[in-house]
C-alpha cells in the first residue's frame, strides 16, 4: 500500500530579532535557519493495517502525512502509495483517501452537514448510487440522524467529528489519515470515534495511519507503532515492543522520548 524510502523534506525558515531597527535590517539581508523536518525517513505499510505514527510537537509527523496526501513535495527520496506518486498523480490520488484533522474541518460552516455531504458528493464525483449506500451506513454508524440538518457551527465538537469522519469516508477510499480525531472530545465520544474505526477496518479493510499524543487512541486501535524524532525514524515495532513492565503508555512514551532525547 505504502512505501517510503530515503525521503528528505527541509524548509527555510525567516529569523529576526524583536524591534523596528531589527524589522529594517531584515527588508534588505534576510537571515534563515534550514530545518530538516524529514531526514532519510523510510517505512512501508500493508494493506489493512492500522499504524500508530507518533512522536513529539515537531518530529515530522505532518510533513510525512501531507507528502503522502501529495500536498508537500519531497526534496529527495521516493514515495508510492498504492502505485501512485502522491505530488504527480493528485487528482487520482486523492479519490482514494480520506483526512481527517482534528483542529481543520472540511465542513462548510454555516450550511447544513448534508449540504456539506452534497458538495463533497460533486467534488469526488461519487456515483449517485455509491453515495446514497454510504450515506445511510455512515449516518447508521455514526448516529448523525438530525444533526444531517444542522450547519456545522451549531454542533458540539464530539457531534462534528462525527460528521468529519463521515465526510472523509463518502468516496469509500482505501486509506484513511487521522490527525488527533479524539482531540478535545469527551470520554463517550472518544469510545463511539474509536470503535468506529476499528468497524471500518475490520469490515472495509480500509489502512489507517493514525497521528496522535493520546496513546489511549494508539492502545485502543494501533497494532504497530512508528516512532519518529528530529525528522528521522527511531523506532518500528508493535505495543508490546515498547511496553515497560507495568508502565502505561503515557509513561511508556515519556521515557521512549527521553532516552533518544527529542
Amino acid at each position: 500500500m505504502i512505501t517510503m524510502e530515503h525521503v528528505c523534506k527541509s524548509y527555510r525558515i525567516a529569523k529576526r530579532n524583536a524591534g523596528l531597527k531589527e524589522a529594517c535590517k531584515a527588508f534588505f539581508r534576510r537571515e534563515y535557519d534550514e530545518v530538516h523536518a524529514l531526514d532519510d525517513v523510510s517505512f512501508t505499510i500493508a494493506d489493512g493495517e492500522m499504524v500508530g505514527y507518533i512522536g513529539p510537537n515537531g518530529a515530522g509527523k505532518s510533513s510525512t502525512i501531507k507528502i503522502l496526501s501529495g500536498i508537500l513535495t519531497p526534496d529527495s527520496g521516493s514515495c508510492l502509495v498504492d502505485g501512485r506518486v502522491p505530488w504527480k498523480n493528485r487528482i487520482e490520488h486523492v479519490r482514494h483517501i480520506g483526512v481527517v484533522f482534528g483542529q481543520r474541518s472540511q465542513l462548510w460552516w454555516d450550511v447544513p452537514v448534508i449540504d456539506s455531504f452534497a458538495l463533497l458528493k460533486d467534488i469526488y464525483s461519487i456515483p449517485d448510487s455509491l453515495y446514497q449506500e454510504n450515506l445511510e451506513e455512515l449516518t447508521h454508524l455514526l448516529d448523525l440522524g438530525e444533526l444531517m440538518r444542522s450547519p456545522a457551527r451549531q454542533l458540539s465538537l464530539g457531534q462534528r467529528m462525527r460528521c468529519e469522519l463521515a465526510a472523509s469516508l463518502l468516496h469509500s477510499p482505501k486509506l484513511l489519515f487521522l490527525d488527533e480525531p479524539t482531540i478535545g472530545l469527551d470520554a463517550v465520544s472518544k469510545l463511539a470515534v474509536r470503535e468506529f474505526i476499528h468497524k471500518l477496518n475490520e469490515t472495509r479493510g480500509t489502512t489507517v495511519i493514525l497521528t496522535t499524543h493520546d496513546m489511549q487512541d494508539i492502545e485502543a486501535l494501533a497494532s504497530r507503532i512508528i516512532l519518529i524524532g528530529k525528522g528521522k525514524i527511531l523506532m518500528d515495532g508493535t505495543l508490546e515492543d515498547i511496553r515497560r513492565g507495568g508502565e502505561n503508555m503515557d509513561e511508556t512514551i515519556a521515557q521512549l522520548y527521553r532516552d533518544y532525547k527529542i
